[in-house]
Formats: structure tokens, C-alpha cells, sequence
């Protein structure tokens, strides 16, 4: 079963990081990230009638799974936000790499848990990893190059909120009724950002067909990691998803043509061998 779980949570940092090359490629982020919310919901709609009898949606499963709805319906609008103003080679190793170090490091500074010698090497890794994928740089009279790894670091925040409640949720509804779920707190979220912004023709024009699979792999790939968590414990799997973290780097470099290629592939995989270290060894 393990061996299952780990090929199904490849599969889900394989498909994550497609759908975030077409994100970054879009013209209206926030209008895109809609219209596969949309899709996804019609799409997925079938399944969930299926499955909804065997969901337990009162008082504690109805509070669990409207924080998860919350905490997506925040990663998405932040998302939008950080693909605006920054590369998919800077931020998607940021955003990636930050979850699986604040669960283990929350986990040592509050509830009194202890890392292993290993562990801490593959935080000194992750952190060393974003420090210099970030490249921050203060100049006078020019704008600070912080806004898009800060934005990296929320999202990042965000993926391990939601990642930790909705391994609870999953005690409550299945994964489908829970992908469901929070699909339709992304739309809800991005909604007024979406109608506001005159934006919503042009992208229909340009990426329709894309929103179209957007719709398909977003959720799927996400439901591949919610089926993974199934089979084997979330400690183990998070980190193993964060391969995602050279595919999208790579992705960045190699199609969409941005700059600082070497540094910023080296520091995803100083990333991802630090957020394995940490998973496995931690």
C-alpha cells in the first residue's frame, strides 16, 4: 500500500506543478484560477452526489471542513497575487518548501517535540534553499524585490494549514466530497476579484481550452495526494510531494524562459533534498 501512496503523490507534484505553469501563464490570474474552479466543480459534481451519503456533515465535520474552504479559499487569492508579480522558477520552490519546514518547526518551538541531528540539517537546507531562490535585493530609489517571495512564503503558510486540516477532514468526508468542498471556497474567494476586473472576455479568448484542463488536473492532482493520505501517514507524504518544487523550476526555466536558470534549479533541489532529509530523517 505504501508503495501505492507513493506513486499517487508523485503523480499529484507532477500534475501541481503543470497546472501552476499554466497559472503563471495566464493573462488574469485571478480570472483563470476561476473558471478551473468552475470547471472543476461542474466536472467533479457527479462523483460527489455519489459519494455524499457517506459524508458526516455535523458539528465537528461541518467546522473542520469550513476551515479547510477558508484556508484554500486564502492560498488562492494569495496565489493569484504571487503569480502576478513573480516567476514560477522563484516563487513555486518558496511556496513549496515552506510548508513542509513550518509543520516540524512549529511542532519543536511550541508542543516541545524534538528534530534529530538529520532533521536540522534538512531545515538549515530549506531555508538556505529560499534565502537564495528569493534573492531580495534593497536598493535606494528602486522598489524592493520582496513582495513576490514574501507572497511565496503566505502561500506557502497556507498549503500547510489547509494540508493539516484536511488530513482531520478526511475523518468526516470522503476526498472527493472534500476536494468538492474546497473548489467551491476557491470560487467563492476569487469571485469578486474575478468580476471586478474587466478581464474575464480576453481570458476566455485566450485560455479557454486551457481552464478547461486546468479544471481536470488542479483538482486531480490534489485528490491523487487526499487519495495517498489513505494509505500512509501525512508526515511521510508531504515531504515526498515536494518534488513538485524541480519540476516547476524546470518548468519555469525551460518554457517560460526566465532568468537566473542554474541558481534557481540548484536551490530547488537544495529545497527538495532538504524537505526529504527532514521528512524521512527528521
Amino acid at each position: 500500500m505504501f508503495g501505492i501512496a507513493i506513486v499517487l503523490v508523485l503523480g499529484s507534484g507532477f500534475l501541481h506543478s503543470i497546472w501552476n505553469l499554466y497559472t503563471k501563464k495566464s493573462l488574469n490570474k485571478n480570472v483563470f484560477l476561476w473558471f478551473c474552479q468552475l470547471v472543476a466543480i461542474i466536472l467533479y459534481l457527479p462523483w460527489t452526489i455519489f459519494e455524499w451519503d457517506s459524508s458526516q456533515l455535523a458539528g465537528t465535520g461541518l467546522l473542520v471542513v469550513a476551515a479547510s474552504m477558508i484556508l484554500h479559499g486564502l492560498y488562492v487569492i494569495l496565489l493569484a497575487a504571487t503569480y502576478t508579480v513573480g516567476d514560477l522558477s522563484q516563487v513555486y520552490p518558496i511556496m513549496r518548501g515552506t510548508s513542509p519546514l513550518l509543520v516540524p518547526l512549529l511542532g519543536v518551538t511550541l508542543l516541545g517535540e524534538q528534530l534529530t541531528a538529520g532533521g536540522w540539517c534538512g531545515v538549515i537546507s530549506i531555508v538556505l534553499g529560499i534565502a537564495l531562490v528569493s534573492n531580495i535585493k534593497f536598493k535606494r530609489n528602486e522598489p524592493s524585490s520582496s513582495k513576490a517571495p514574501l507572497l511565496a512564503l503566505a502561500v506557502g503558510t497556507c498549503i500547510a494549514g489547509y494540508i493539516v486540516v484536511d488530513k482531520v477532514a478526511l475523518n468526516y468526508v470522503s476526498a472527493v466530497v472534500l476536494n468538492e468542498a474546497t473548489n467551491i471556497g476557491n470560487l467563492l474567494a476569487l469571485s469578486w476579484a474575478t468580476f471586478t476586473s474587466g478581464g474575464i472576455r480576453n481570458e476566455l479568448k485566450a485560455n479557454w481550452k486551457i481552464m478547461l484542463l486546468g479544471g481536470i488536473i488542479a483538482p486531480g492532482g490534489y485528490l491523487l495526494f487526499l487519495f495517498a493520505l489513505s494509505f500512509a501517514p501525512v508526515a511521510q507524504l508531504a515531504p515526498m510531494r515536494e518534488i513538485g518544487t524541480v519540476f516547476g523550476t524546470v518548468m519555469g526555466i525551460f518554457i517560460l524562459r526566465e532568468k537566473q536558470g542554474t541558481r534557481r534549479i540548484l536551490t530547488s533541489f537544495l529545497i527538495t533534498v532538504g524537505v526529504i532529509i527532514l521528512g524521512i530523517w527528521g
